[in-house]
């Protein structure tokens, strides 16, 4: 699915357009807990989440996220929007909840990670 695709899915509006809208974005997830997403994240996956500090996009880039949406309509803070931009991450806003966000782009065709599995008490 490509970042054209995402957005006009979740008639989103783009607040930094770090990547071509062409560019195809192989999975995405859903997260508020920035741990999870630094153990379950993928390369190149769109992250939605409801967290709009610029930590958010600190882990997105540790985990190689490409484009993070911030749900419920969130207005980010300008130094949110700034380390997107200097980071070279997508940044979409969407008036839909995590839950419908996530709903309308996997029922669209964009994959998940598939079953976690939890061994010995770890990931």
């Amino acid at each position: 699915m490509t970042i054209k695709e995402i957005a006009e899915i979740l008639e989103g509006v783009i607040l930094v357009n770090s990547h071509p809208p062409d560019e195809d974005v192989p999975r995405g997830g859903a997260a508020d807990l920035m741990s999870d997403v630094l153990a379950f994240g993928t390369e190149g996956m769109v992250l939605m989440t409801g967290l709009t500090n610029p930590q958010v996009v600190r882990t997105a880039e540790m985990a190689g996220v490409s484009v993070v949406v911030l749900v419920r309509d969130k207005k980010p803070a300008v130094e949110t929007i700034e380390l997107a931009r200097e980071s070279g991450i997508t940044l979409i806003r969407t008036g839909y909840t995590m839950f419908e966000a996530c709903g309308r782009l996997y029922k669209a065709g964009l994959a998940g990670r598939g079953p976690v599995k939890i061994e010995n008490g770890s990931w």
